[in-house]
């Protein structure tokens, strides 16, 4: 089997080999410079830019085509200004478009929007030139905003919310995005006396009816406008001398559960207060407190049926953990994760529920040395699980111009309980990571993780290697996950124990110059083979994905015909769904057919059909995704995913399990909005409401209403869970 992959890679590689020289290009040795004008009077922010500072700044307009082709001559003309005061820092932009109004593609008016579904401008800075790091803000020509942080153009903190803010006006011959991005809001360092600050920026538009992608400075198509070793240099700015920074975010809030178990039933109501402190101490580095930590807000979980022989990942979605996650060791991988913070805040596992967060801290220091970073989360007993405290520890260094190599360490201590009947328990992991990018294309990433759980004093160890090229013609990796049956990390999640995966594969990126309804397509094959950690010639399982056809045309609709032969060795007890798989090797194919429309458009769908043999008998999926925007304001979504298994197992069983979705979106404008969802699965036969209301009636400060119904019939007690809550938060920044 390793030699048949090896030899499979060998040709992929061979292919790539022959394709036409990379069009990849360094920096520039001198960065072109972007100059801010002072404001002289007040800037007005309505999307207009009629004042008259607007009209004397100095535009820049010589963007460069990233999508759909590299370079040339593209159709969608870009005009940017900067302007600033003793407070912002204002950008303004014109984005033309011949058919102005009408040539507008935004499917929603939410906050941290889908990138590639909607016309976007965005601007990137690296106010600390650190040519690693930098924070981008984004919006639509409605005017919905996403910010984020990007860390070495490989890890995206989607999460991270500063307070600015953006008007837009559409017109007949494009729109206009005005926006003011507080000082306060970006973090830099107090200048010599004398010296001008310089900074980092980018800008880039996405106009998605095209799906035309422009940059400036130049980028290479491989990358992303977060690549900041290519950023232009601002200058121009007087800055404030940098200041106290404080923001505090208190919030109160009302919940009124009633839980329906069989015959009995109990309701019970709450007011909770509590909330947030963001103090950054030095424009480098920054104090995160919580109190009485809570979370109604947060999307839910949808419903999964898991067919596979691993553990699934899902998402952390609550807000203090996602903001900096991207410091911790394995933050961009869903294989090994030393510190997941979904561990925290809740009874026993992921799926329990929650329990109180007390009190908590976070603190992160980022310079272009290095990076330090702490946490604390102090979490309140409940009825099913004693106290506990979560403490993590982070060191990055870094060398070269963008290499790193760090340590973590991570402790959880469950507290000793009499009444639940626990003594006291603690778990620990230490963690050696680092990220080296010997040329731009490459990036090589490695992580050796050790645990110690003294509950059974046992001693584990996990590690992860991956090597990765990117450039315009191919992609190729080789990753290798290490996991033995004794590592536990209590603050970490695995994907399986006692296993060794290695994933090499590979595509070849083509993009035909004389077929222009193709913008490209990716062929190519990935593998990957596990076996046993402690017994290395014990076969566990192998796969070969292969994909001649991948594409994406002009519209980024897109088409998928793949198989992927399979090899199982079940040597354990495996019942995927409730059905019992024999003990026995197995090798079966999987075929599958995926297609999505437009996804820009007023209306859109995805299919995809996944049939062929499974394990000793069969299995179908089918699986549909429609959305109808008639208007940004108005979103309606469905999704249905249907399991048809037969003569599978022990007993030869047949199954059908059927998993519907159906939600909207209704808008008022970006800062008023109402979301709901319901979802039923007929295999436990639980279906659940999910509603929210959110205004955000001033900057980052939000009153939401929410509803959540959970009914599952298949029990031999019928069970039902109502929830309730109003929540208002305040945001202010000192």
């Amino acid at each position: 089997m390793k030699e048949f992959l090896f030899i499979l890679l060998l040709l992929l590689i061979s292919k790539i080999c022959q394709a036409q020289e990379d069009q990849n290009f360094p920096p520039p040795e001198n960065a072109p410079i972007v100059t801010a004008q002072k404001a002289n009077g007040p800037i007005k922010i309505d999307g207009q830019l009629s004042e008259s500072d607007w009209k004397k700044a100095k535009a820049v307009k010589d963007f460069f085509r990233m999508e759909p082709r590299q370079g040339g001559d593209y159709l969608y003309d870009t005009e940017v200004k900067l302007l600033y005061d003793e407070k912002n820092l204002y950008v303004g932009a014109f984005c033309k478009d011949s058919l102005g109004r009408k040539g507008i593609r935004v499917q929603d008016l939410r906050r941290d929007f889908s990138w590639g579904e909607n016309d976007i401008f965005f601007v990137q800075l690296d106010p600390q030139n650190l040519k690693q790091y930098c924070v981008s803000f984004q919006t639509t020509p409605y005017g919905n905003q996403r910010d984020l942080q990007n860390f070495n153009d490989n890890n995206t903190d989607n999460d991270w919310n500063a307070l600015w803010s953006v008007r837009t006006q559409r017109t007949d011959s494009g729109y206009y995005a005005e926006f003011a991005i507080p000082f306060k809001s970006i973090r830099y360092e107090e200048t010599e006396k004398g010296v001008k600050p310089t900074w980092g920026i980018t800008f880039s538009r996405l106009a998605r009816r095209d799906y035309e992608q422009t940059v400036f400075p130049a980028i290479p198509q491989s990358f992303s406008p977060y690549r900041m070793t290519y950023a232009a240099k601002l200058e121009g700015l007087d800055l404030p001398e940098p200041s106290a920074n404080i923001r505090v975010e208190p919030y109160t809030l009302f919940q009124y559960d009633r839980i329906e178990d069989g015959d009995v039933t109990t309701s019970d109501a709450d007011m909770k207060f509590g909330g947030d402190v963001k103090w950054a101490i030095t424009p480098r580095s920054v104090l995160d407190l919580t109190f009485n930590t809570d979370f109604a807000q947060a999307d839910v979980d949808r419903a999964v049926n898991n067919l596979e022989r691993f553990n699934i990942f899902f998402p952390e979605r609550r807000q203090f953990f996602l903001e900096n996650s991207g410091i911790w060791a394995g933050a961009n991988n869903r294989a090994v994760v030393p510190f997941f913070s979904r561990t925290i805040g809740l009874q026993g596992n992921f799926n329990a529920q929650p329990a109180r967060i007390n009190a908590g801290g976070r603190y992160t220091m980022r310079n272009e040395n290095r990076s330090i970073a702490g946490l604390y989360i102090n979490q309140a007993e409940t009825e099913n699980s004693p106290g506990a405290s979560f403490m993590v520890g982070r060191y990055l260094q870094n060398y070269g111009n963008e290499n790193n190599i760090g340590v973590m360490f991570t402790h959880r201590l469950d507290n000793q309980s009499g009444e639940l009947g626990v003594s006291q328990s603690n778990n620990t992991t230490i963690t050696l990571d680092g990220f080296i990018r010997p040329k731009d294309t490459w990036n090589i990433s490695y992580m050796v993780s050790g645990s110690r759980d003294n509950s059974n004093d046992t001693l584990g160890i996990a590690a992860r290697i991956a090597v990765q090229g990117r450039t315009n013609q191919y992609y190729l990796g080789y990753i290798t996950d290490i996991v033995s049956d004794e590592y536990n990390p209590d603050m970490g999640f695995v994907f399986q124990k006692n296993v060794v995966r290695h994933s090499p594969g590979g595509y070849y990126i083509w993009r035909p110059n004389n077929i222009p309804w193709i913008r490209r397509s990716d062929p190519g094959v990935f593998f990957n083979l596990n076996h046993d950690f402690k017994n290395p010639d014990r076969f566990q399982q192998a796969t070969i994905y292969i994909f001649p056809v991948y594409t994406w045309f002009k519209d980024n609709s897109f088409v998928e015909i793949s198989l992927t032969p399979t090899w199982q060795n079940i040597n354990f007890d495996f019942a995927p769904l409730g059905i019992q798989i024999e003990q026995d090797q197995y090798f079966y194919t999987r075929f599958l057919a995926r297609y999505n429309t437009d996804q820009s458009k007023k209306g859109s769908m995805s299919a995809t059909y996944n049939f062929g043999n499974f394990y000793n008998g069969q299995r179908q999926t089918i699986s549909a995704f429609g959305r109808i925007a008639p208007i940004p304001h108005i979103a309606i979504t469905a999704y249905y995913e249907r399991n048809d298994l037969s003569n599978l197992g022990e007993d030869r069983k047949d199954l059908t399990t059927h998993l519907t979705t159906i939600g909207t979106r209704l808008a008022l404008n970006p800062r008023l909005q109402l979301s709901a969802f319901y979802q039923y699965n007929t295999f436990d036969e639980q279906g659940r409401w999910n509603v929210r209301a959110s205004w955000e009636y001033r900057p980052l400060s939000f009153i939401y209403l929410v509803f959540n119904d959970t009914q599952i019939d298949g029990l031999d007690d019928p069970f039902r869970e109502q929830q309730f809550v109003g929540k208002v938060t305040f945001l202010k920044q000192f």
